[in-house]
C-alpha cells in the first residue's frame, strides 16, 4: 500500500492549487477547498471586499472564527456529558449499594 502523499488539484476562485495529501484525507481536503471557494466567491460578489488577498484573509478569519465557536461548543458539550455521566454513575452505584 502506498502511503506517500499524492498531489490533489484544487480550484479556488479560478486558480488551481496542487496540494500533496494522504489518500485518506483527500475527500476532506477537496470539501474544505470547496467551502473556501464558496465563501471567497460570496465575499467577492458582495462587492464589500476588494482584492483576492483581502478576500482570502477575511475568509480565513471567518473560518477560524467558526472553528473557535465549534471548539467552544465542544468543550461545553463535553462538560455537560461528563456531568450527566457522573450523575448516572452515582445513581447506578446507589442502586447497587442499596438493593
Amino acid at each position: 500500500m502506498n502511503n506517500k502523499p499524492q498531489p490533489v488539484s484544487l480550484v479556488i476562485m479560478g486558480k488551481e492549487y496542487r496540494i500533496a495529501c494522504d489518500l485518506e484525507e483527500q475527500d476532506a481536503l477537496i470539501h474544505s477547498a470547496h467551502q473556501l471557494d464558496v465563501q471567497m466567491r460570496k465575499m467577492r460578489d458582495s462587492g464589500k471586499i476588494a482584492g483576492p488577498d483581502r478576500i482570502a484573509v477575511m475568509a480565513a478569519l471567518n473560518l477560524a472564527h467558526e472553528l473557535q465557536l465549534v471548539k467552544n461548543q465542544n468543550v461545553q458539550l463535553n462538560r455537560s456529558l461528563n456531568e450527566c455521566l457522573a450523575k448516572l454513575s452515582a445513581k447506578i452505584e446507589n442502586v447497587l449499594e442499596n438493593p
